[in-house]
Formats: C-alpha cells, sequence, structure tokens
C-alpha cells in the first residue's frame, strides 16, 4: 500500500509582500477603504487584474486571497457592477471572490444584499457561461470555477436574494427537461401533479415569447449542464494522458449533483431528471473511473451520489421510505420488466416467468438479458420509458454495455442502508486511516472537493441526519487516531533485522510489542446475521518499563479500546525517520485493526473483573490482556483469506497501542448513533420537522404549542410587585389583591392563552378587544405554608433582579415547546438557566429535568447556584466524572447520593426517637424506615428557637403550629421514601433507584449522555425537560442524542420542553481537522443551525461583565446589546486602572530582530516580540501592585501559549514579588470564563489567519472585565474587512503603550481623567523590557534599605523586639539561600545595556513594595548583581535598548 503524497500547505504572503504586490497597489489607488482620495472606476482595471493576475497564475490560490482580504468585492467589483459594464473578466473575478469567502469560512453574501437589484442580470449570466462550450470563450478550469459558484449558491438557500434566483432552477417546471414518455410516466402516477402541471402550461402561454425563452431556458439548465457534463466526460481517454482541469471540472460536477440530491428543495423535482438522464450509468462506464490514480476521488464522489438517487425517501412528500416500501417498490420495477417481457418479447419468456428473488441479483440479470441485441435491449428500456421509442428500421446509437447496465443496476437488488450500516465495521482500518480523499491532512487548503458527507441547514429524513454526522464523527476520530499511530510507531523506531524480523529500536509509552496473539474465541452468528456474535482473543505483552508507565498498562479498563498494529519495516537498524516524509513506507506498516479491553488475565487466566475490591498482584513482568475483536471486520477478514487466498491478518500482529481515555470514547458514541438508527428513534411530533430543517421554523414556539399553560406560579422570580410590571413592558397587570401591602411575591401569573391557529374574525371591534384582553396578564400573590420552627425550614430566596428580558426567556422555559436563548457574554446565561430549572421544579413536582452541558465546568457553575436556590437536594443527581471538581463539601454523584440517603435516614430516625420520647410512647419506633412508618408535642420542638407561638393573633399561631406539623409531616415522607434504601443493599442497586425515581433534577455532559444512552435506557431514565447550557459549543450529534435517552411511551416522546441556552456569535465545537471542519460544516452547532433556518429565539440584551467602553468593542455583533446599570454605578467600573493611561488599548509591535512570526511546527505560530512585551507588561502591573491572580494572558495560538509560559517561567513564575497569572491559555480555551484585565497576544504577521472568523473575536474582545490589552501588527489586521467594527475602535486610540509609572494600584482616579501624575510613552518591545527590569531593581533596593534602617533602630523605636529578631533571622536565610533564585530579575539584555536606561526613569519609579512585600521577596546585593549579569531568553545580541535615553549611568 502506497503512501499518498503529502499535499502542499499554503504559505500565507507576509505584509511586506502584501505592500510590493501589484495588486496592493492597485487597491490603494481605488478600493483601498484606509484611502480617502480614490481613483474613479475603471473596467480596465477589472481586466488588468483577472487576465495578469488571476488567469496568468491559473488561479492562485495566493493572489486571489490578496484580492479578496483587500475588499475587492466589496469596495470594488460589486459595488459598480452593472449589466453594462458585465464582461467575462468582471463575472469570473466576482465569482472567484465569493469562492474564496467561502474557502475562508467568511460571510459570502452580505455585500449583495446590500445592493440587491442587478443580481438576477448577474446570476443569469452566469447561468449562461456555465453552459458555454468547453472550446469557446470560458475554459475548462474558468468553468470549474463557475459549478463551484453554483454549488455555493445551492448551499445558500436561507439567503432570501439567493433562493429567489435558484428555485425557479429546481421547481417543477423543470421537468420540460424529461423524455415525454417519462413524463406522462410521472404524471400518472401522482394525478395531484397533472393539474399543476396544466396550470404551468396555462401560464405560458400567457407569457411574452421573450420571457417565455427565458424562463424556458432557466428550466432546462441542469439538464443541458448534465448534458455538457456527460460530453466532458466522453472527451476523457483511457490511458493517454488527461489535463487536471477535465478531472477536477468531473469532481466537481459530481459534488454540485450529490449537494442538489442531498437536500429535500433541490432534490424534489430534480432527482427524476438525473435519473431519466442515466448519469450514474454513463459515469460508471466512463475512463475516468477505470483510470486508477486520477479516478480514485471521482469514483468515491460516485459511489456517494449513486448512495443519495437512491436514498429512502419519497422525494414529493419528503416522508422516509420504510423497508416494506423499498421492498415494494424494487418487486414493482422487476414485474413491470417482466410483464414488458412477456408481451414483447418471447426471448425472455424464462425471465418473465420466474419469481423475484431468482431474477433480481445482478448475475441472474446479466445471464438473461446479455444475450440480447442492442436494439432489443433499446426497445426493453423503451417500454420502461427510460429511453426514447427506437424508429422502426434503425439502429440504436447506444452502446450494448451500456444498455445492458442500465437495465442490470436499475433492477438489481440493493442492500438496505441499515443493513449496510449494520456490517460496517466501526474500527478504521489503514485503508481508510491514510486515505487523502477522506481523511485529508492537517494541511487541507479548501482548494479541492472530497468524498465526505456535509452538513447544512436540512438533511432529507432522520436517518440522513444521523448517517451524515455519524460518518463524519467516525473520520474525525479516524483523524485523531492517525495521529497516535504516526506518533507512537514512529517513536518505537522498528527497523529490519538481520534475519528479516523485526526489532525495535525505541520505545512508546502508548505502544508495546507484542509477546503473543491468539484468538480464543468465535461465537456462533446470531439468526439472519453472517457475522459473529463476537470474536474474543488474548493478547500477551512484556511490561519492561517504569513503575508508572506499567500501572498506566495495567489500568486499562473494561471498553477501554485499543489498536493491533502489523509493521514490516524495510529500513535497515539505525535508520533515521523523517517526519516530513510519507509515514508508511518508512516504517513498513501493513494492517491496523481496533480491540476494546474486556480485561486483564490473572495467574489462572481468567479476567480480573473491575470492582472494588484490590486487584491481584501479579509476578513478573507478561500480562495477557482478553480483548473484543469487531466481528464485521472479522468476518470481511477471513472471507477475503478463504476467497482470495489472501494471509491471515490475525497472525501477523506486533504492535499494541492504547490512546488517552478522554480521546477514546469514538466507539461508544459510534455503537449509540448504531443503535439510533435501528431503533424507531421517536422525536417528539413538534420537533421532527425542525430538526430536519423544514416547516415553519417558528412551530414549537410556545406561543404556538396546544398545550400552553395559562397560570404558571413565578415563585421567587420577582422582588416586588414593581419588579413584575417592569418585566412585562405594554402588559396590563392587574393584581387579585388591592391592599398594597399584601401585594408581594411570590406571585401566580395567568397569562392570556390564545390558540396557535386564529381564527377569521368577523369584527374590528372585537379584535381590539381581543388585543386589549391579549395584554392582560392577572397576578395573584400567594403565601408559602409554613415550614416549621426551625431556620433551616426557611425556603433559600432568589437575589438576582431580572431584566424584561430575562423574565421573557424564563417564561417561554416554564412554557412546553422549543425556547432558544442567546445569551451574549456576562448577560447572566446561567441565572437564567438556574431560575428556569427551579421553576419547573416547584410548578410541575412530578416531571424530571435532564441538564447537559458540554464541559463539566459549566455543570459545576450550574450545580453551584441551583444549590442556592429552593430545590430539596435530595432531588439532585450528577452523573459523570466530573463531579469531584464541585467546589462544595457535598457529593452530587450517585454514590455520594447513596451516601447523603443514608446519612440522612439515620438523622431521621434520631428525630422519630426524640419525638417517641416527647410523646413518652414505649417500643422502638426508629429503628427502621418501616417501624417509623407505622408510629404516626410540644416538647419536641423544644430545640427550635423560643417562644414557638408569639401569640400575636389566632391565624398567625395556627399557621405556626401547621408549620410545626408540616416538619413532622415531611420526616416521614422522606422516611417512606428512603425505604428502598433498606431493602436495595448493593451501593449499584440504590444509585439505579435514585437515577430512576428519587432524583428530580439530573445533571450530564453531553459527551456522558452519548456514552452512557444505552445503559440508561436499559434502567428505564425518563425525563420530562432537558435544559442545555453552552449550547452553541455542542457538535450537532452531542446535541441531538440526550433527546433520546429513554424509551419512547405508547409509540409517543415524553418529552415536553427543550430549552437551549447559548451563544452563536462565539466559538463554535472544537474540530481538529480542518478539512472536516471548513469542507463538511462540521463545526456547525444544532443550535447555531436552528438560528440559520430561523427558529425564533429570546436574545438577552444586558450585560452586566464588562465596563461599557470594553463592551462597544464587541456589541456590535448583537441584537441591542446594553449594559445593566450597576456597570455604570459601581465604584469598580468608573476607577481607572492604576499605571495605564486607557482602559483599552491596541499596542503596535514591529519585528524583533528582523522577525515576526514564526512556525517551529505547521500551525504553531509563535511571536517572540509579542511574548515578551506581553509578559513584560504583566510584570510591570504586578510591581504596580495589581494581584497576579486578576490578570490572565491570552493568545490565539498554541505556539505562543508555550512560548509565553516559557518566559513566565524565566523570568517571574518563582518570584514571590510577581507571581504567575491566573491563567496562560488560548482564546478558544478561555472561552466560558473572564478575569479583571487581560493580555492578548495576537501573534500573525503575515496574514490574519484564524483571527478572521468574527466568532473568535467575539471571545477575545469579550473576556475582560477592566482592562484589555492587545499585542499586535496593527498594519495588518485593520485592512481586514471583517474585523472592522472592532479594530476601527482600538486604531482610535494610540499604538503605542501609554504607562504611569508613579500611580500605584488601587488607584481613586475615574476612568476617563486626566492623570495627575506623568505619562509616559513606551514606543517598542525592549524599552519596556529594561524600564520594568529597572523599575524591579529601585523596588528591590528600597525594599532592602527600608529593612536595613528597621535592623538598626534603637529596641524602644519598635513596637515588638522579638519581632525585628524574627525579621533579621529570616533575612540571614534568604541570604544563604540567594544561588537558587537565580533567574527572578527580569532583565532583558546583559548588564551594560541595563544601565543605560535614563535616570529619570529611574527617579519616577513609585517607592511601592508590590503585590507582596513580605521580606521574603527580598534578595541581596550580591544576588542582584549576579542576575543583572545572567543573559535570559532573548539572544545578547540587542544589547542597545532602543528609545531608551543615554544618561549618566547610576552605581548600582
Amino acid at each position: 500500500m502506497t503512501a499518498p503524497a503529502q499535499p502542499k500547505k499554503i504559505v500565507a504572503p507576509t505584509v511586506s509582500q502584501i505592500n510590493a504586490e501589484f495588486v496592493t497597489q492597485l487597491a490603494c489607488k481605488y478600493w483601498a477603504p484606509h484611502i480617502k482620495k480614490k481613483s474613479p472606476f475603471d473596467i480596465k482595471v477589472i481586466e488588468d487584474i483577472y487576465e495578469k493576475e488571476i488567469v496568468k497564475s491559473r488561479f492562485a490560490i495566493r493572489k486571489i486571497m490578496l484580492l479578496e482580504f483587500s475588499q475587492y468585492l466589496e469596495n470594488y467589483l460589486w459595488m459598480n457592477y452593472s449589466p453594462e459594464v458585465s464582461s467575462k473578466a468582471y463575472l469570473m473575478s466576482i465569482c472567484c471572490m465569493v469562492n474564496e469567502k467561502f474557502r475562508e469560512n467568511v460571510p459570502a453574501w452580505e455585500t449583495f444584499k446590500k445592493k440587491p437589484d442587478d443580481f438576477p442580470f448577474f446570476f443569469k449570466c452566469i447561468l449562461k457561461a456555465a453552459l458555454a462550450e468547453t472550446d469557446g470563450e470560458f475554459s475548462l478550469h474558468e468553468q470549474t470555477v463557475l459549478l463551484l459558484f453554483l454549488d455555493h449558491c445551492f448551499n445558500s438557500l436561507e439567503v432570501d436574494l439567493i433562493r429567489s434566483q435558484v428555485q425557479q432552477l429546481i421547481s417543477l417546471p423543470m421537468w420540460m427537461g424529461l423524455q415525454p414518455a417519462r413524463l406522462e410516466l410521472e404524471l400518472k402516477k401522482t394525478p395531484k401533479l397533472r393539474k399543476f402541471w396544466n396550470l404551468i402550461k396555462k401560464n405560458d402561454e400567457k407569457m411574452d415569447p421573450e420571457a417565455r425563452e427565458q424562463a424556458y431556458q432557466e428550466r432546462r439548465f441542469l439538464s443541458q449542464l448534465i448534458q455538457k457534463f456527460i460530453s466532458v466526460l466522453k472527451s476523457v481517454p483511457l490511458s493517454e494522458p488527461v489535463t487536471m482541469d477535465k478531472v477536477h471540472y468531473c469532481e466537481r460536477f459530481i459534488e454540485l449533483m450529490i449537494d442538489l440530491e442531498a437536500l429535500l428543495p433541490t432534490r424534489r423535482w430534480f432527482n427524476t431528471i438525473l435519473d431519466d438522464s442515466h448519469l450514474l450509468v454513463h459515469c460508471y462506464l466512463s475512463n475516468l473511473v477505470r483510470r486508477e490514480e486520477d479516478g480514485h476521488l471521482f469514483s468515491q464522489l460516485l459511489d456517494m451520489l449513486k448512495f443519495y438517487t437512491g436514498f429512502e425517501i419519497n422525494d414529493q412528500t419528503g416522508n422516509a421510505l420504510t423497508e416494506n416500501e423499498m421492498t415494494t417498490i424494487h418487486y414493482d420495477r422487476i414485474t413491470s420488466l417482466q410483464r414488458a417481457a412477456f408481451a414483447h418479447f418471447p426471448e425472455l419468456y424464462d425471465f418473465a416467468l420466474s419469481n423475484v428473488a431468482e431474477v433480481d441479483t445482478r448475475e441472474s440479470l446479466i445471464k438473461f438479458f446479455g444475450p440480447l441485441s442492442s436494439n432489443t435491449l433499446h426497445q426493453v428500456a423503451s417500454y420502461l420509458c427510460l429511453l426514447p421509442t427506437l424508429p422502426k428500421g434503425e439502429d440504436t446509437t447506444f452502446d450494448k454495455e451500456f444498455l445492458l447496465e442500465l437495465l442490470v443496476s436499475r433492477h438489481e437488488r440493493r442492500i438496505s442502508q441499515i443493513q449496510q450500516l449494520n456490517q460496517m465495521p466501526l474500527y478504521p482500518t489503514e485503508k481508510i486511516i491514510w486515505d487523502e480523499n477522506i481523511v485529508p491532512t492537517e494541511y487541507y487548503s479548501g482548494e479541492g472537493c472530497l468524498a465526505l458527507p456535509k452538513l447544512n441547514l436540512q438533511f432529507l429524513t432522520l436517518h440522513d441526519y444521523l448517517l451524515r454526522n455519524f460518518n463524519l464523527f467516525r473520520l474525525e476520530s479516524t483523524y485523531e487516531i492517525r495521529q497516535d499511530i504516526e506518533d507512537s510507531v514512529s517513536r518505537m523506531k522498528p527497523w529490519q533485522s538481520e534475519y528479516g524480523g523485526v526489532v525495535f529500536g525505541g520505545w512508546a509509552r502508548m505502544a508495546q510489542p507484542i509477546v503473543a496473539f491468539t484468538v480464543v474465541e468465535v461465537a456462533k452468528p446470531s439468526i439472519g446475521e453472517n457475522w459473529p456474535t463476537r470474536v474474543r482473543a488474548d493478547v500477551t505483552i512484556h511490561l519492561n518499563v517504569r513503575d508508572h508507565i506499567r500501572d498506566e498498562w495495567e489500568g486499562l479498563r473494561k471498553h477501554d479500546v485499543c489498536f493491533l498494529i502489523t509493521v514490516r519495516p524495510t529500513k535497515p537498524y539505525g535508520t533515521k525517520f523523517d517526519r516530513r516524509r510519507p509515514f508508511i513506507e518508512q516504517v513498513g506498516l501493513v494492517y491496523v485493526r481496533g480491540c476494546e479491553i474486556q480485561g486483564m488475565l490473572d495467574d489462572k487466566g481468567r479476567v480480573i473483573e473491575d470492582g472494588p475490591e484490590p486487584r491481584p498482584n501479579l509476578r513478573g513482568e507478561s500480562r495477557t490482556f482478553r480483548v473484543f475483536l469487531d466481528p464485521n471486520q472479522y468476518q470481511q477478514d477471513m472471507t477475503n483469506t478463504i476467497q482470495n487466498g489472501a494471509e491471515d491478518v490475525y497472525e501477523t500482529f506486533n504492535i499494541i497501542m492504547r490512546r488517552k481515555p478522554k480521546e477514546n470514547n469514538f466507539k461508544a458514541v459510534l455503537e449509540t448513533i448504531r443503535n439510533l438508527m435501528n431503533t424507531d428513534c421517536v422525536v417528539p411530533d413538534w420537533l421532527h420537522d425542525i430538526i430536519l430543517g423544514y416547516g415553519d421554523p417558528s412551530s414549537a414556539h410556545y406561543s404556538k404549542m396546544p398545550n400552553q399553560i395559562a397560570t404558571l406560579d413565578f415563585n421567587d422570580t420577582f422582588f416586588s410587585i414593581e419588579h413584575l410590571k417592569t418585566s412585562f413592558p405594554g402588559h396590563n397587570v392587574k393584581v387579585t389583591v388591592d391592599d398594597p401591602a399584601l401585594q408581594i411575591p411570590p406571585f401566580r401569573i395567568t397569562f392570556p392563552v390564545r390558540s396557535g391557529k386564529g381564527k377569521k374574525r368577523k369584527d374590528a371591534e372585537k379584535e381590539d378587544e381581543d388585543t386589549e384582553e391579549a395584554k392582560t396578564l392577572i397576578v395573584e400573590p400567594h403565601v408559602i405554608p409554613n415550614r416549621g420552627p426551625y431556620p433551616y425550614n426557611q425556603p433559600k430566596r432568589n437575589t438576582i433582579q431580572f431584566t424584561h428580558t430575562q423574565i421573557e426567556a424564563i417564561r417561554a422555559g416554564m412554557q412546553p415547546g422549543l425556547t432558544m436563548v442567546v445569551g451574549p457574554p456576562g448577560t447572566g446565561k446561567t441565572d437564567v438557566a438556574v431560575q428556569i430549572i427551579s421553576n419547573i421544579y416547584h410548578n410541575f413536582p412530578e416531571q424530571r429535568t435532564l441538564i447537559v452541558t458540554h464541559s463539566n465546568q459549566a455543570l459545576n457553575q450550574l450545580f453551584e447556584k441551583i444549590m442556592a436556590l429552593d430545590i430539596d437536594e435530595r432531588h439532585l443527581l450528577r452523573l459523570g466524572h466530573g463531579e469531584e471538581e464541585l467546589e462544595t463539601e457535598k457529593d452530587f454523584s450517585r454514590y455520594g447520593r447513596v451516601n447523603y440517603v443514608l446519612a440522612r435516614r439515620i438523622e431521621l430516625l434520631e428525630e422519630v426517637k426524640r419525638l417517641q420520647k416527647s410523646l413518652g410512647v414505649p417500643g422502638d419506633a426508629s429503628y427502621t424506615c418501616e417501624t417509623a412508618g407505622y408510629f404516626f408535642l410540644y416538647q419536641y420542638f423544644a430545640n427550635a428557637p423560643q417562644p414557638i407561638f408569639k401569640g400575636r393573633s389566632y391565624e398567625e399561631d395556627m399557621e405556626i403550629a401547621e408549620g410545626c406539623f408540616r416538619h413532622i409531616k415531611k420526616i416521614f415522607t422522606q422516611l417512606e421514601e428512603f425505604r428502598a434504601s433498606e431493602l436495595l443493599r448493593s451501593g449499584l442497586d440504590r444509585s439505579k433507584y435514585l437515577l430512576v425515581k428519587e432524583a428530580k433534577i439530573i445533571a450530564m455532559t453531553c459527551t456522558h449522555a452519548a456514552l452512557k444512552r444505552h445503559d440508561l435506557v436499559k434502567l428505564g431514565f425518563k425525563y420530562d425537560n432537558i435544559l442545555m447550557e453552552e449550547a452553541a459549543q455542542i457538535l450537532e450529534i452531542e446535541t441531538f442524542i440526550p433527546l433520546l435517552l429513554q424509551n419512547p411511551q405508547d409509540g409517543f416522546s415524553r418529552l415536553k420542553r427543550w430549552i437551549m441556552i447559548g451563544d452563536h456569535h462565539q466559538l463554535p465545537p472544537v474540530i481538529k481537522n480542518m478539512a472536516f471542519q471548513k469542507y463538511s460544516n462540521m463545526e456547525q452547532s444544532l443550535f447555531t443551525r436552528f438560528v440559520r433556518v430561523g427558529v425564533p429565539t429570546v436574545d438577552l440584551d444586558a450585560q452586566g461583565r464588562a465596563r461599557a467602553s470594553l463592551c462597544n468593542l464587541y456589541n456590535w455583533r448583537y441584537k441591542n446589546l446594553g449594559n445593566l446599570p450597576h456597570v455604570q454605578l459601581l465604584p469598580e467600573f468608573s476607577t481607572a486602572n492604576a499605571g495605564l493611561l486607557y482602559d483599552f488599548q491596541l499596542i503596535n509591535v514591529e519585528d524583533f530582530q528582523g522577525v515576526g512570526e514564526s512556525e517551529p511546527n505547521p500551525y504553531f505560530y509563535q511571536n517572540l516580540g509579542e511574548a515578551e512585551y506581553v509578559v513584560a507588561l504583566f510584570m510591570y502591573m504586578c510591581l504596580l501592585g495589581y494581584p497576579a491572580d486578576k490578570i490572565s494572558i491570552l493568545t490565539t495560538y498554541n505556539g505562543q501559549k508555550h512560548l509565553i509560559r516559557d518566559i513566565i517561567n524565566r523570568r517571574c513564575g518563582s518570584n514571590p514579588l510577581i507571581g504567575r497569572p491566573n491563567k496562560v491559555t488560548t482564546v478558544d480555551r478561555f472561552q466560558g470564563q473572564q478575569n479583571d484585565y487581560i493580555l492578548l497576544s495576537l501573534v500573525r504577521t503575515r496574514a490574519v489567519g484564524h483571527l478572521r472568523d468574527v466568532r473568535r473575536l467575539v471571545v477575545a474582545m469579550s473576556r475582560a472585565r477592566l482592562g484589555l490589552y492587545i499585542f499586535a501588527r496593527v498594519s495588518l489586521f485593520q485592512n481586514c474587512f471583517e474585523l472592522t467594527p472592532a479594530f476601527s475602535q482600538l486604531t482610535a486610540r494610540p499604538l503605542h503603550l501609554h504607562i504611569i509609572p508613579t500611580e500605584p494600584f488601587p488607584t481613586s482616579r475615574k476612568n476617563g481623567e486626566r492623570p495627575s501624575h506623568e505619562v509616559q510613552i513606551i514606543k517598542n518591545m525592549p524599552q519596556m523590557a529594561n524600564f520594568v527590569y529597572n523599575m524591579y531593581m529601585h523596588l528591590i533596593q528600597t525594599t532592602h534599605h527600608y529593612h536595613q534602617t528597621l535592623l538598626q533602630l534603637p529596641p524602644a523605636m519598635v513596637e515588638e523586639g522579638e519581632e525585628v529578631q524574627s525579621q533579621e533571622t529570616e533575612l540571614e536565610t534568604e541570604e544563604e539561600a540567594t544561588p537558587a533564585q537565580a533567574d527572578i530579575v527580569p532583565s532583558l539584555t546583559d548588564a551594560s545595556s541595563s544601565e543605560e536606561t535614563s535616570a529619570s526613569q529611574t527617579e519616577t519609579i513609585p517607592n511601592h513594595t508590590g503585590a507582596s512585600s513580605s521580606s521574603e521577596a527580598i534578595p541581596t546585593e550580591s544576588e542582584i548583581t549576579a542576575t543583572v549579569a545572567e543573559p535570559v531568553a532573548i539572544p545578547a545580541e540587542n544589547n542597545t535598548p532602543q528609545d531608551a535615553t543615554s544618561a549618566p549611568r547610576e552605581t548600582k
């Protein structure tokens, strides 16, 4: 097996290259946004750029990137487009720009929406050009660009402008392209269509001839395009050289066909046209398929197209077809063929009279039809309306191979989709892992097309939806597995030994050589299947490794996935491995198979089970694992061995590889998806169409649900009646009681409920009354019954004053239906979620709510807030492995809850004992829950706060007495519930009981739900509501699975509410492989898709996290996002940031020592200048007194994160005067977190890179509460169209850092005030580093000097002599420890340079001891001088500080 060549990586042009380019010079003259005086529009510019820059470079991506980035489309092409100036170069330039926008994943249609009038004309020109002759005006390469543009149009049907143009190409009138006999047949099948068809004909007759001709052109467009493609395909020779332009054109065309077939609106009428053109038959018989190398991708795409053309769906209605319906269709086809044969072809009598099962295989069809002549075959096909009738006496123009394939492929039996899926191995093998068309390398540039499914807005059926997700999830895991295998195997260094065997020259932590491998069991197949039910094998390895690595291997648990690998290296001992060359041929990899651990074997050969008891200690270093192999894969391999004489794969393995447990759950998720496809997965009716992307997107909104609830108890949501009134603007609030003293919360509100379907009204007056009524809310205050005399009996209350949009979100969440809440940064998403949960819990005590989040951290935040509300903790349960991170003493995991129940039972039985004593009842009632239950006062409450009865009024005392009784009653109710824990003895049974019966609020991560679906369904888990937090960060499929964690009741789902809270303007789910992320759109979450489809959302519109000025950097991305009042009022938001002139600043960083960004590994970007600058500012802030944990350092790339961490470790990590920042991490990782001050490094200096994704920009800008300081190459980022709204604000301030070194933290200066201290401007990184260095030295000396004086004082001047003594000894010990702190002083350059800093700078440094002024931090003179001379991370060539004014040297 040969490994494919590595694809070339596209190198982004540098800023200097951009500036030197011809394009950039033109841009500066004609369209660059920052140029004030632009030259007038000139069509020749477009012609020149197209011919000289684009065509001449063969559409080089680099050139097109430059043009697109310079805003050529927005500011020149479309702005000046009109039918008069339209030309070939103009059309092609626009198409190239739009395609480039799609490749870069940035919004493409915004520009066209601003000037939509000329779009119809432009689109018609594109259609005309796409049908032009290939040897004419448009070359094949240009037509491929047009195909790609059309594909983007067909995939953007949610854009009104595009949809209005595309609809004319794909609606019913396109059936004009069918041959007349086929048209008749189709209209006969569905009589309703004939009515429409006649109507279309009538309308056509009314049109004027020119418009009719134009309409006919559009309707026939796709069938003409297919014919044109077939002619291109036929021109591909079998063995002579072929131009790659032809191959690319064919691939892109098939991609377009797949996309048309995979969307219901485009497929509905087009599928018949495609079938009538016999495109698939032409393709499968073409020379291109037979060309091994050039046709590989084409064949894979063709298989996908074949799959979709025969998809199990009714094209017209869109309903999924069942297995029986598919069989009926197949039988109808065969029997109609048999009838035709019986009536007209005596030579086919045998065929006509056979039963269907006998004749519907490919072999038997060829046996019957193969001997017939071409003319006879044509006649058979024309009887079935597949071909036009053959005129008498004429010979057919089709060749026999085509006619035979047409009849056979149409009538052969197909294996059903679900059967195909069930026979598919779940583990990837070497054939898939290294196939570039299916699992592309990280260098995917976005140019070519791939044989991958796409996730767009709509899906054909739930099966199609699950299948696409299944395939993509499987391939994304495959990509990660490939990286792991390449890493582990190359570390083991397999070489060929002298005797031809394998010798391993290295070792790997995650892989071991196999000593012995034997298959120990192949179980019989189940009935109706041809693969074994299970296959088990034993793998023996020799663990001669360090103890902790041995523990990892021995710690492999049941269900962990490992990989068995065969290598046969050809390279001799000692050959070096080159990571740049193809991996497979270097290590001689032959096979890869997956397996699942059952357990390790003990001395007697028995599997050691996972359990609480300790594992037995095994002697020696040899360990054997029992593993399950994939039965489907085993069956395929064995069949191949027996039928083709291939070698037995299972006798060749010589390496076993394990993976990190966290990344190794792919098999469980795939099995879950496969199980879902095998069950009738019942999605609630009100959700079904929305999930597939059809119908009215607002149909699941509570206002349209038939079971809307009129009266809801809002419990502690409102603070007062005024709060309630402001929460429903535009409504009349009627309170049921008039006395203001009684108008206190909690409130029950009755809403006017209108049924979703409005009736036609007779008169307008009634309508007015209705609107008046529809705006009236009836509010009823009610009193919560007294719960008992103890302080802990009082209910906990909500403390957040919700805004009216938050109240709307809470109201929607309490009503049945789908609620989508868009929560911008800092708008209180979690608080809203918790209040919805609490309100559902109190309104519907019998219902159970499932909480799903993306991360454990979010789940823990939710839980901490839920515990602060009035929810009984015995009803809370947390599943999964993250519960140990909860910052509470309480344990909400399964076993934690079991222990809680057992402890609570003992407490309550003690209470029963006390009650029994106080009543003087003999016996032992408090022995068990059962005896306590049979036993059913004044002295009892002796330990409650006295006096219990106030004696003010009879009503009040009566209510207190009832409260006391309720308290006692609750003891017995709880004991009744806890009886089960006495009957069930094992912890596992008790925990299952809690999950299924007791818990009302169950929380888990989406990954846990996907992994454990099978177990939960088996237990009979039930729930009524789902709330999802961070919904925009969860993969589409991981959002869908939690809807189906329960079995349907009587064929219906019991799900009543689905609340999703997220923010699609922040980052999407993480997909490691660029091809799946971009080409397949796998990063689109279900939340984002729903927003794109148009599902109504509640947009929270008031943030309380950041200063208003910082909020302006990102609020342009949201619908009217404002600030909560406290952002203006609280002192922390109105006070300035000490020592810094601005609350946010963009700081320009030029090349340092001639280098900007560097890339030691692919995508591992670093920028030393920025890293040093960021750390210098961090140290400066800490020296002023900022707490280090209030500062976080973020960056956009992993490479830079590691570089900054290194520099921090070097400069200040172990220094108590400075400390470490709260976090140094990437923007993507920091999503969902915040800090007071954020220092952000944007790294790139050549191309903007992935910050062009506005979502990443929004996250980066919204993490800071009080201060944001961004380090970047300004000239690069300010030109970027997508980032303009933020960068225009940032560049309005100076681009050099402005500091106020004499202003200590905290300051009293108000934000925006001119400071009283001197402002200093730092022009570059070396100046800042030296400044911080001197500031630090000054601080050390003044502190040292202060301690010296303190030590010389007479005892009388000090309050306690002992204190001085202790400080003195401390200082001595510090002096002894000097060598250990060799790196605490931040020196950028060597001693000579650092001393040259101006005296004036040193004088202005405050005498301020910084964040931690303890005496431990004081190094000695000798230590200081030792460190000054120490060169640090940066090379020491740079020993003259730039921009530092020279001054007399100070003596240190």
